[in-house]
């Protein structure tokens, strides 16, 4: 199974295929800084659940937000999650002052 995470930047989401066929989905907008990336919904369809498609998603967005040295709102309650579950892409969080 080949999973490929790319930014899609024209419809502002990250979107994950495995096999060549789109699984799933991140929505993101950059704040007017643009270097902040707000994560707002993330979704992964039904046939691709449970095969840790999600978390691929959120490793692949996060590294390219990480390589391309921004920073992250995790409004989206999955990415979220997943960055409280490793705490190695923590510091994308951007903290409330």
């Amino acid at each position: 199974m080949t999973k490929l995470v790319k930014d899609d930047r024209e419809r502002n989401r990250y979107e994950i295929t495995v096999d060549g066929a789109l699984a799933g989905f991140a929505e993101y907008h950059l704040r007017k800084d643009g270097r902040t990336v707000v994560f707002t919904h993330t979704e992964i369809f039904p046939e691709f659940g449970g095969q840790g498609v999600g978390g691929a998603l959120a490793r692949g967005a996060l590294d390219d937000v990480r390589a391309g040295g921004r920073t992250v709102v995790p409004l989206c309650p999955f990415i979220k999650g997943w960055i409280d579950k490793h705490p190695d892409y923590q510091d994308l969080v951007v903290r409330p002052a």
